[in-house]
């Protein structure tokens, strides 16, 4: 059965043609610098025979309250995901679009959604609620979602091979570190903390995102700094992070400069390495039991120099493991079971 991972975003839209049966990639195509995602879809659509093609499988960042599992298209789909759009508005009007827009070109092909935030639903509500009034869980549903679920469940089926383990017995922290950087804690196969939150700004230090900060900076910014609230979202999410600190947010250029002797790079990549063995120490503390510390994503498979000063932080014995990760895959395989 092959299917076409379609991920689309808001600058480029990734593809890939997957046989889900024999995990052989056949294609695949990003596309950049567009004007449209009609027009970026077009173009891509002009390379790839549709025959060939059984069903489409999308990844959608956010799936609200609404959506546990990843789910087939429908009209009535469709109105809850426009519901749902604002608790991601830089990722899931475009998820959508794609969505919409291959419904009316190929309205016989089936389409399936995979979420995101869809591995992380099996969280204890000790971990996503926040201390905030209930109400604003009730009727706003503001929790912890967690993100790169789809990469976080994949980490754990392969560790779980690799180690020769059943998955419902294996308890590993996953750490999928790219631009965008999350940790996950995986008892007995099944997330139990994350550390992405209502939106994937929460927890780790990031290439440009801040993770963890005191919430009342942000009142502190708008009210006595006087910026506006779009400014300083941006500034959280675009202006902060490794390039807050040191102006690079390319992990591989912070660390041309911590050789070159610059002590701005350098407490970045301090600060990076710290934040990580934290929340690994906490998590560790929370599964009781780790059989590995698995290391994925642009930093976690390609930088060395980042897993030897965290392995090396931790001073306790662990098998660490470098897995590179493969939502779209993971993604395939969900649509493949929402198929059979």
């Amino acid at each position: 059965m092959n299917i076409l991972v379609i991920n689309s975003g808001s600058s480029s839209i990734k593809s890939k043609l997957i046989d889900s049966v024999t995990y052989e990639l056949k294609y695949e195509q990003n596309i950049e610098e567009f004007k449209n995602h009609k027009q970026a879809l077009e173009l891509l659509f002009q390379k790839i025979n549709f025959k060939d093609v059984d069903a489409f499988a999308h990844r959608v960042v956010h799936g609200g309250s609404i959506f546990k599992k990843s789910v087939l298209v429908d009209d009535e789909v469709l109105k809850q995901l426009d519901s749902i759009e604002h608790l991601a508005p830089l990722h899931n009007p475009h998820n959508t679009q794609a969505i919409k827009i291959i419904q009316n070109m190929y309205p016989n092909k089936k389409q399936i959604v995979v979420f995101d935030t869809a591995f992380h639903q099996t969280m204890p509500a000790r971990a996503y609620m926040y201390a905030l009034p209930y109400d604003l869980y009730e009727h706003e549903h503001i929790r912890k979602y967690g993100f790169h679920g789809s990469s976080h469940a994949f980490l754990a089926q392969q560790t779980a091979k690799i180690l020769e383990k059943d998955l419902s017995h294996t308890n590993i922290i996953t750490l999928h570190l790219g631009n965008g950087c999350s940790a996950c804690a995986i008892k007995k196969g099944k997330s139990i903390d994350t550390t992405m939150g209502f939106t994937p700004l929460e927890g780790l230090m990031m290439g440009t995102r801040c993770g963890d900060i005191d919430a009342s900076i942000v009142g502190y910014l708008h009210h006595v700094l006087g910026k506006s609230m779009k400014d300083i979202d941006a500034l959280l999410n675009k202006k902060s992070g490794l390039k807050g600190i040191c102006s690079k947010s390319d992990m591989r250029e912070v660390l041309k400069m911590v050789d070159h002797g610059d002590e701005k790079a350098r407490l970045a990549i301090d600060m990076f390495v710290y934040k990580l063995v934290k929340i690994i120490g906490a998590y560790w503390m929370v599964l009781g039991r780790v059989d590995a510390l698995v290391f994925s994503g642009g930093i976690g498979e390609h930088s060395s120099v980042i897993r030897q000063k965290v392995v090396e932080a931790l001073h306790h014995c662990i098998k660490v493991l470098v897995v590179p990760t493969n939502e779209e895959l993971h993604i395939a395989l969900e649509a493949k079971n929402k198929l059979m």
